[in-house]
């Protein structure tokens, strides 16, 4: 036997068609708001998701990352190790230099890609996802920050070395 849905009405009572009825008032009905319930004025904004934001355990390692690497870089460059021009020791603060100031521009550019996650930006650069294009004289003044930043490590470092 199988199991389906049966006519049952043999004394000539409503027969139906194997799609449903066949005389629906309206036609097709709207499942949809009306037009007097789309007006733009009552529709309000609300966000769902919870604003995003970063936690201490995300921070802690990226400041202590910093923090690590400018001691790094500054103790060599503050106390000039070595001092007379047997060359060893003096090699040995330029090499603890660097590798301070790398891992200062790590955990700079970590710091960076983490603010960028929760939506932050850069002052005067656009939000993420705006399709505005940056103005290109506040990325000349930034290129020229990191430049001059990076033109005074190097220029540091190599006194060491001297």
């Amino acid at each position: 036997m199988e199991a389906g849905p049966r006519d049952t009405a043999h004394d000539g009572g409503e027969q139906l068609s194997p799609d449903g009825p066949d005389d629906l008032a309206g036609g097709v009905t709207d499942d949809g708001p009306g037009a007097d319930e789309m007006a733009p004025e009552a529709e309000v904004e609300v966000e769902l998701r919870p604003q995003r934001r970063l936690r201490i355990w995300q921070l802690a390692p990226i400041v202590i990352l910093a923090a690590l690497g400018s001691l790094m870089f500054a103790f060599p460059l503050a106390f000039e190790f070595g001092g007379g021009g047997g060359g060893g020791a003096a090699d040995g603060g330029a090499v603890v230099a660097m590798l301070g100031l790398l891992i200062s521009c790590c955990a700079a550019g970590w710091g960076m890609m983490a603010a960028r996650r929760v939506g932050h930006t850069w002052p005067g650069l656009p939000e993420r996802g705006s399709g505005r294009r940056p103005d290109w004289r506040v990325v000349c003044a930034y290129a020229l920050l990191f430049l001059a930043a990076v033109g005074l490590a190097v220029w540091r470092v190599a006194r060491l070395r001297s």
